[in-house]
């Protein structure tokens, strides 16, 4: 499983985005591609599109998972367009595919992802102080910063933590 790459969700707005939340996405896209994780998205405009397009300018892939039945409604970075015909049913598909989930920017669609981030115990990463505060997630300060985290995230994951010299000497913390 270790030769596999590490499939990272981007979440945000599909729709019309500043060009800061743009340049934060297409950041996030293109550092997770040059270190070779798959990025997993909604397939479409805004947030989604930036991070494909960031990702698809450094090599990498990007799975989008499509809302409705045509694999061409799918942005121009996506390399592998996954159409689903589920509406917003599809989010959970973003959440289930990714190690690890990136949210940069969004509304009510986003916000439902990052509930079943929660719920499910999906690691979530908010960048720009994009979701409600109240919300138990960690906050990272800029791209890269997310990239790094998201991926030492994904890789607990796939490994469990490391045992605390207490929890190997037969403690209990």
């Amino acid at each position: 499983m270790s030769d596999r790459p590490y499939r990272i969700g981007v979440i945000g707005s599909g729709g019309s985005i500043d060009e800061a939340t743009a340049a934060a996405a297409r950041g996030v896209g293109a550092a997770l591609a040059e270190r070779g994780a798959l990025v997993v998205c909604g397939g479409l405009g805004g947030v989604m599109a930036a991070a494909a397009e960031g990702a698809a300018a450094a090599g990498g892939n990007v799975l989008g998972i499509l809302p409705g039945a045509a694999a061409g409604a799918a942005a121009p970075g996506v390399s592998i367009p996954l159409p689903t015909d589920l509406g917003e049913a599809r989010n959970i598909l973003v959440v289930r595919t990714s190690e690890a989930v990136i949210a940069i920017a969004g509304g009510w669609g986003t916000l439902s992802e990052a509930a079943f981030c929660l719920k499910l115990g999906v690691p979530l990463l908010g960048l720009r102080d994009t979701l409600p505060a109240a919300l138990p997630i960690e906050r990272v300060r800029d791209p890269e910063a997310a990239v790094r985290r998201a991926l030492e995230l994904a890789a607990e994951r796939r490994t469990g933590p490391a045992p605390s010299a207490e929890r190997s000497a037969g403690g209990v913390r």
